[in-house]
């Protein structure tokens, strides 16, 4: 087990890698930069312009950028944003734990709704129940996360009168009740087309592996129908959900772009969408960085469950 936890963190390295790179050099691609924004209206020259960015390191070769960017990440020193003036750390460190409380509750509420639901469908197969959940999962599907966000803001304050509350966020530890309704609607908005998914990778499954050999044995030696679907099936039938769980984690992580900045919390995604704006390339390059670190532990501990799901499957 520690080899191969040893193995796959070594791999992630020429990932992130890979990722930093790509993120660094296509960002530089695209016409303008932080000078651009930020003197877009003043009264300077061109030459103050290069004489500026000459100042900030921008004049030199992007592969020395990208070196010297580099060995900033190793001593978590990555500079200062463009923009703001504040350390990058800093204002990553802030927002990232609205962002993981956003993404974590969405994930959560795909398993409590895709779960029960896809269960649900593949014991009434074929019967009115199961359509119907099948029917409800390919809406969902179908459904983009910021029109389902504006239908929820429109109708909910419209019809009921009440928003959950916008801006600041307050910590659980303080006041989970509070936290509980900033992000409530916004992790069920989020996690809408996840679960409706899920729902039939679970069904679908779960159908497969109650036609193996060793289920009909099960039902051979006597065991109850309820026994061999909950205490034999559904547990081997939740390793590619599991596998699709880990996958809609990193999405969801991605998805919060969109639905921080409908809702207003002040997390990674809000952050990512300024730092996109203001052509703030240290904050946006290290965003992404930290997305892609989450995307490959998340990978990695969803491989390790496997082991736990499945008692046959061991690690090399």
């Amino acid at each position: 087990m520690r080899v191969y936890i040893a193995k796959r963190v070594l791999l992630m390295i020429p990932v992130l890698l890979g990722v930093t790179a790509l993120t660094f050099f296509f960002i530089r691609i695209a016409p303008g930069d932080i000078i651009d924004v930020l003197y877009e209206d003043a009264p300077v020259t061109e030459a103050d312009l290069d004489e500026i960015r000459r100042d900030l390191g921008m004049d030199r070769s992007v592969f020395i950028q990208y070196a010297d960017w580099l060995w900033g990440v190793v001593r978590l020193d990555v500079g200062e944003s463009q923009w703001t003036g504040r350390p990058v750390l800093g204002e990553v460190a802030h927002r990232l734990p609205v962002t993981i409380q956003l993404a974590f509750m969405a994930l959560i509420l795909q398993f409590i709704i895709a779960i029960p639901v896809g269960v649900f469908a593949a014991t009434h197969q074929d019967k009115i129940g199961d359509q119907i959940a099948r029917f409800m999962a390919i809406l969902g599907a179908a459904m983009p996360n910021f029109w389902i966000a504006t239908i929820v803001i429109v109708y909910v304050a419209a019809w009921a009168g009440w928003l959950p509350p916008l801006g600041e966020v307050t910590p659980i530890w303080k006041d989970p009740w509070v936290n509980f309704q900033i992000f409530f609607i916004p992790a069920i908005v989020l996690g809408v087309s996840g679960s409706a998914s899920m729902v039939r990778y679970t069904r679908n499954t779960l159908l497969e592996v109650i036609r193996q050999d060793y289920i009909r044995t099960a039902f051979a030696k006597g065991l109850t129908t309820r026994k061999v679907w909950y205490g034999h099936a559904l547990k081997n039938a939740l390793i590619p959900v599991v596998t699709i769980a880990g996958s809609h984690l990193g999405s969801l992580m991605g998805g919060t772009v969109i639905i921080e900045n409908i809702f207003a919390l002040p997390g990674l995604g809000q952050l990512v969408l300024h730092a996109i704006e203001q052509r703030d390339l240290p904050l946006l390059e290290f965003n992404v960085l930290v997305l892609a670190f989450i995307f490959a532990v998340t990978n990695l501990l969803v491989d390790l469950s496997y082991g736990w799901l499945d008692p046959r499957i061991r690690y090399g």
